[in-house]
């Protein structure tokens, strides 16, 4: 490096200590930052074209905790007819996480065309935010020459929890059971169902 005369060397001491002294003002920025604009003003005050380095240049990034998306009406295929309110969906969900304790839940579409085959589904509950839908429209048809109720909810993130799984699940099917505890709330959830149909 050449030796600079004692004027600009005093000047670039005063500036270094100025940047610095705002710096310890200013928390938000980013440090990296900082000491790439320290170096603009050196070229600007000293003529000296600077070319900074990757590391100098280094950018910082606040990584914000993924949140799950929110399923909103635009989400929501106008196919997937009738569609539960958040009354009806909460009160679905509870039964589903019933069902599956009492082992009276088969998950996914396979399953759920299967208990409608075998007419053993009391009822037939999808996502409405699958992707395609079509990939589960065969089950309203079947479900409809079977007599069994069926309903769409609003999410199958939260359609795969109320079943017990970590994965999303986009149809699933109560099963009948004769001696079972949940027949009567079946029941009662299956007219609301039905009202929904109407």
């Amino acid at each position: 490096m050449t030796p600079q005369p004692n004027g600009v060397a005093e000047r670039m001491n005063k500036s270094e200590s100025s940047m610095l002294h705002s710096s310890k003002e200013s928390s938000s920025s980013c440090n990296k930052n900082k000491e790439h604009d320290m170096y603009e003003q050196v070229e600007v005050e000293l003529g000296i074209p600077f070319e900074p380095s990757s590391s100098t240049v280094e950018q910082c990034t606040v990584e914000t905790p993924e949140a799950e998306p929110e399923v909103t009406t635009e989400t929501v295929n106008p196919k997937a007819y009738p569609l539960a309110d958040a009354q009806l969906t909460t009160t679905i969900m509870d039964l589903v996480q019933q069902a599956a304790n009492y082992k009276q839940l088969k998950k996914g579409a396979n399953e759920a065309t299967k208990t409608l085959n075998r007419g053993i589904a009391e009822f037939v509950v999808m996502a409405a935010d699958t992707e395609p839908l079509e990939i589960l429209l065969h089950l309203p048809l079947l479900a409809e020459d079977k007599n069994v109720p069926y309903v769409f909810v609003p999410s199958k993130q939260a359609l795969g929890r109320a079943c017990g799984v970590t994965r999303p699940v986009i149809a699933c099917s109560v099963t009948s059971n004769e001696g079972s505890q949940l027949k009567s709330q079946i029941q009662q959830l299956k007219d609301a169902i039905e009202k929904l149909l109407i």
